[in-house]
């Protein structure tokens, strides 16, 4: 690890908006639900932004929508992120999240799932550059909040066209572009292209992030050196490991490494994480949806497949709490 020329131990504007620093935790969809932005936030991470939101499910005021539009208003800046494919109705919800306390709206053309590109979203749009304007120009019209813009490199090696996408979006008023260094036919195989981002850079005079690939501190630097981007995004590299934006963050303020959480610890944030899911969603709903997170947080611990075992196969609270206890003590003696 070593410094690099660009101030990371500096904050970041977005807009008139302070993110304290240049960390940002990724939108994913479920995975960055509200108790894991708290986590990552309490952590450290300068900015989380919130699991993507239909714009139409928005203003049909759904159950899914509603979770994800919680925040915490104290916590730091409110970042939602929306995905459409009407103008009209991306404009909307984008006002509706502002008057609902967003600090910044952000637009998803990354996201590679196929159920969201089969309905011409997400990625899809990086194919549709009219349209895509058209919705940036919408959004961006329709609120006095910073706009932001998450892209891939494009969607296919013939077609990477982020620099282009990038360009129009700082033409329409885009405060901060974000790009993920693959192509959406990647989905997440091979390696990000973190030198191709550096086009991206070289396109535009807004902020640029760059995600994909950051596992560890080193990777960090490594990606700012060969992006020139301005402040990094981190996903995949955060489930179960809620503190690893924050860690990335508190080098780069400071030079230094914080120390691992032990086994301990790690077996209490589990513990807060999982009484948040099951706050938020209800208890058997909050197993469900804790059960992948549960995996990602013991991987490597003693016992960690016989207790994966009993919580995917359990929808009583009591159980859960009891295993927790016994596997934790399990995993203490044997560290």
């Amino acid at each position: 690890m070593s410094s690099i020329d660009l101030p990371v131990h500096e904050s970041l504007h977005i807009g008139p908006i302070r993110i304290p620093n240049r960390v940002i935790l990724a939108p994913m969809s479920g995975v960055s639900d509200l108790p894991f932005r708290r986590l990552a936030q309490r952590f450290g991470a300068g900015l989380v932004v919130s699991e993507m939101v239909a714009s139409r499910q928005m203003l049909l005021d759904t159950k899914q929508s509603k979770q994800r539009m919680r925040f915490d208003r104290d916590a730091g800046p409110v970042c939602i992120q929306l995905a459409g494919t009407e103008p009209d109705i991306m404009a909307d919800a984008a006002r509706l999240s502002a008057d609902r306390g967003a600090d910044i709206i952000d637009i998803n053309f990354g996201c590679p799932a196929k159920k969201i590109v089969r309905k011409a979203s997400g990625s899809a749009l990086m194919r549709d550059v009219p349209l895509a304007t058209e919705i940036m120009k919408a959004v961006i019209g329709a609120v006095d909040v910073p706009v932001t813009v998450k892209m891939r490199t494009g969607w296919d090696a013939a077609s990477r066209n982020a620099p282009e996408l990038a360009k129009i979006a700082e033409s329409l008023g885009a405060q901060m572009i974000t790009v993920h260094g693959r192509t959406r036919c990647q989905f997440y195989t091979g390696v990000a292209d973190w030198e191709f981002i550096a086009a991206v850079k070289d396109a535009v005079s807004v902020r640029l992030v760059a995600n994909g690939d950051i596992r560890s501190i080193d990777d960090a630097y490594g990606c700012l050196r060969s992006s020139g981007a301005d402040a990094v995004m981190i996903g995949r590299a955060a489930q179960g490991k809620p503190w690893f934006p924050g860690d990335v963050a508190h080098h780069f303020q400071t030079g230094q490494q914080r120390p691992e959480p032990d086994v301990a610890q790690r077996w209490a944030i589990l513990r807060e994480h999982l009484d948040e899911m099951f706050s938020l969603y209800g208890v058997s709903t909050g197993i469900r949806n804790a059960r992948k997170h549960v995996g990602w947080y013991l991987t490597g611990l003693p016992g960690a497949a016989e207790f994966r075992n009993v919580i995917n196969n359990t929808l009583d609270p009591a159980v859960v709490t009891a295993e927790i206890s016994r596997f934790r003590d399990l995993s203490l003696e044997t560290a």
